[in-house]
């Protein structure tokens, strides 16, 4: 009686658990929850003290006996126990319902969840995150490689014969896939992504400027004025941005500004490093479908495609056109989504998963 009442009153949900934020959308209701995948936890006693946007504030800022830490590298699972913590906290926030009059029936969460994860994982890394779901709290979990998530977000025809080609740019892999008939016909997986391009900032201003910043410095001026490619002699392309850190020769606070075309010059090896892996994938694929790519396009998905004029560096090193995703940020989510909307695609797509 009661496994039924929990099927009853749980939602099921998708779920896009990245290595910097984690994306929860249920079903019939859109995407509820975008928090960072971030932790923090008492030293001694592992106990929880904030998780998401509240954890991710903490980074840098911590007192000794506090550490805020990221649960994920690269895509896979580093602390199983703080990721359950975690996957446990979104499950019951999104079942979390307001009293209405003086009687309401408690939500037991028990969903059906899809969660995407990066298709180079080991079988090890995908029973991780498969038995984290359960024990948070499904019944049901199923895994969905990213690129197909990604694809299936982006309303790309992934069943039928011609290719389709996604590059999903993530913050702890870049996930390059070849499409076709509902499945992938060639597959990469690049541990260089999001968080490669903040150490790439990171190291330029050690190394230029003899100054140290933060993580979220770097994401940040990232975000505010990265470019991939010369956008031309227009404003946007003359950003600037003042970027605060430490004097390493002096260990005192130093302030300096910085453009577009430094912070470009400081990701450019990260982003080469992508191009090289996409130009692989485009080698190794069939002629027919390497044919149906140069007609339809590179589809570009993930948080790293928003960086400026991205599209077009991999449009002209590739000759084929490029286009980004509607929000990229929310693609592999809403894949994830379109799957628990329509049970028969869960079977089209080799998703892998089970009961317990």
């Amino acid at each position: 009686m009661f496994g039924k009442l929990w099927q009853i009153f749980s939602h099921d949900i998708g779920i896009d658990l990245g290595t910097v934020n984690t994306l929860v959308l249920v079903k019939g209701k859109g995407i509820l929850i975008r928090e960072p995948t971030v932790v923090a936890l008492h030293k001694k006693t592992r106990q929880i003290l904030a998780i998401g946007t509240e954890a991710k504030r903490m980074i840098g800022r911590t007192p000794a006996a506090i550490e805020a830490v990221r649960p994920l590298r690269d895509g896979v699972i580093s602390d199983f126990e703080t990721t359950e913590a975690m996957l446990r906290y979104f499950i019951h926030k999104v079942h979390e319902t307001p009293s209405q009059g003086t009687f309401s029936l408690p939500k037991i969460p028990r969903p059906r969840i899809v969660i995407g994860i990066p298709s180079g994982v080991t079988e090890v890394e995908r029973r991780a995150v498969q038995d984290a779901c359960i024990s948070a709290g499904a019944r049901e979990a199923y895994l969905i490689e990213e690129p197909m998530a990604a694809a299936i977000g982006a309303k790309l025809p992934i069943e039928d014969p011609e290719g389709v080609m996604v590059v999903d740019i993530g913050g702890g892999t870049t996930e390059i896939a070849v499409i076709s008939l509902g499945g992938m016909v060639i597959n990469k997986s690049l541990r260089v992504a999001g968080d490669e391009l903040d150490e790439a900032v990171i190291s330029y201003m050690r190394m230029r400027y003899g100054m140290l910043i933060g993580e979220k410095t770097a994401e940040d001026v990232k975000i505010e004025i990265g470019s991939a490619f010369p956008l031309g002699e227009g404003k946007e392309d003359n950003l600037a941005t003042v970027v605060r850190g430490r004097d390493l020769s002096t260990g005192l606070p130093k302030s300096l500004k910085v453009t577009t075309a430094e912070i470009r010059e400081a990701i450019s090896p990260t982003i080469s490093e992508i191009i090289n892996v996409i130009h692989e994938v485009l080698e190794e694929t069939p002629p027919e479908l390497l044919t149906d790519i140069v007609e339809r396009g590179i589809y570009l998905a993930g948080g790293g495609s928003l960086i400026r004029g991205l599209d077009r560096k991999i449009a002209e090193e590739t000759k084929i056109p490029v286009y980004i995703s509607d929000d990229p940020l929310t693609t592999v989510v809403r894949g994830c989504g379109e799957v628990l909307e329509n049970l028969d695609l869960l079977g089209k797509v080799k998703v892998t998963g089970g009961l317990r």
